[in-house]
């Protein structure tokens, strides 16, 4: 299929420039609400949104795409792209979509897709919705007396904190816990304080003041530095950092050490291996995760199932073949006993319940193994094709030659940025950081050639 629009997780790109203009993210709804109608019931769509500045023109543009296509719009509001997920099950939607560029800073916004069963679209789904993208899609549009209507929707956030609780049992409760959570001044600002607190926990909430620009700004997921200091400053038993629109966390233990998603899958995997519960005899997760997570399930007798870059495949992946948890090692973790989609709070929480029951530090709960070397760099590109020039494929053909069969190397464009990643892990971190170097230097020289 085309990849015009669509990427590695919907559309996405930097707000008000293709393909993130209100003019797209209009076609979109158009297009996407045609392909989901079936029958003659009327039609609905559930809406969320993260709290980016540009997410209300974007939000606006889709209603009427949908309300054009004969669809009825329930508007969300600010909500986490899980609980976009579960809703669209629970409210009976045909298509879920949830307006949000993740972890990216709040110049980017895009648009996440889901079918009425909760998961994300599949390529040929993807597929048949671009195609419709560049057609004259108005004769196909609902007659004048079939148009859509929108509404917000109220009590959205309380039917996903009692979800999210709801994964833990019954008699379960976190009293006694002191937690700063980390809601990156996005989609969870609200709901992953409030969770944690109707869990009995002491809670104490930092970056959950949105304003349309700071999302994920110093903060979040991917920039733990700031919950770190916190946990040490209140002396807090865990933190948890969330991304913009929640569907991935890392933890900081008591000393302010970071578990990346690697780390709490292993540990989860562990945990329902032990208790029967683990489905599949393993877990799925991307090429991007440490060799150390395969040794360590591999050392009890679990297998580790690798998958491209993306959630949706992870996903697919588990679908395919039985398994019950899968993730990458960014943070998003798949427990698909409870969720379709990755979920920060859920998977969270699962930590939290580890930690209770052990009734331990979460130094001791959360590190499970001890990491491969891993170096990951990324080099900008321009346009053209490096990766398939013959200095390029030579610097790439002697990485391999010196890891051996002692390490990995993964390269790949990025699917929402202009970047080329280039990873490479193995037992000697000297040579692990020498060979991705050695390839990055032969990638930036063929953009100065160009």
């Amino acid at each position: 299929m085309s990849k015009k629009y669509f990427g590695t997780d919907g559309i996405r790109g930097r707000a008000n420039r293709f393909p993130m203009t209100a003019e797209v993210a209009m076609k979109v709804g158009m297009a996407a609400g045609l392909s989901f109608q079936n029958g003659n019931h009327r039609h609905r769509v559930v809406l969320g949104k993260d709290t980016r500045l540009s997410g209300y023109m974007i939000e606006n543009a889709l209603v009427a795409g949908f309300c054009a296509a004969g669809m009825d719009v329930f508007l969300l509001g600010p909500i986490p792209t899980p609980a976009v997920a579960m809703l669209v099950r629970s409210l009976r939607a045909d298509i879920g979509v949830m307006i949000s560029a993740s972890h990216n800073p709040f110049q980017d916004n895009g648009i996440k897709l889901f079918g009425p069963d909760g998961y994300k679209l599949s390529d040929k789904i993807e597929g048949r919705i671009e195609a419709m993208l560049d057609k004259e899609v108005e004769l196909a549009l609902a007659d004048s007396n079939m148009l859509g209507r929108a509404k917000r929707v109220d009590g959205v956030h309380d039917r996903y904190i009692e979800f999210a609780k709801r994964t833990l049992p019954r008699s379960m409760s976190l009293s006694g816990l002191r937690i700063v959570v980390d809601c990156a001044n996005g989609a969870a600002y609200k709901v992953a304080p409030a969770a944690l607190w109707e869990l009995g926990a002491e809670v104490v909430a930092i970056h959950d003041e949105p304003n349309g620009l700071n999302i994920n700004e110093d903060c979040g997921s991917t920039s733990p530095l700031s919950l770190a200091k916190k946990v040490h400053e209140v002396r807090a038993d865990i933190g948890i950092a969330l991304d913009g629109d929640a569907d991935r966390v890392v933890i900081v233990d008591e000393n302010g050490s970071v578990v990346d998603g690697d780390q709490i899958m292993a540990l989860i995997a562990q945990s329902w291996h032990e208790s029967s519960r683990l489905s599949g005899g393993g877990v799925v997760a991307t090429v991007m995760s440490n060799l150390g997570l395969e040794r360590f399930l591999g050392d009890r007798g679990l297998a580790l199932h690798r998958t491209k870059v993306g959630d949706r495949y992870v996903v697919e992946h588990m679908r395919a073949h039985g398994l019950n948890i899968g993730g990458e090692q960014s943070g998003h973790v798949i427990m698909s006993d409870f969720s379709t989609s990755g979920d920060g709070l859920v998977t969270a929480l699962q930590v939290l319940a580890c930690i209770k029951r052990q009734n331990k530090p979460a130094s001791e709960v959360c590190r499970k193994f001890e990491p491969v070397p891993q170096v990951l760099k990324n080099v900008r590109t321009s346009g053209g094709r490096p990766l398939e020039s013959e200095p390029v494929k030579a610097a790439i053909s002697d990485a391999q030659s010196k890891l051996g069969d002692s390490g990995r190397l993964v390269i790949r464009p990025s699917g929402t940025e202009p970047l080329i990643r280039v990873m490479a892990e193995g037992d000697n971190p000297d040579l692990v950081e020498r060979v991705v170097d050695d390839i990055i230097g032969a990638i930036s020289d063929q953009r100065s050639a160009a």
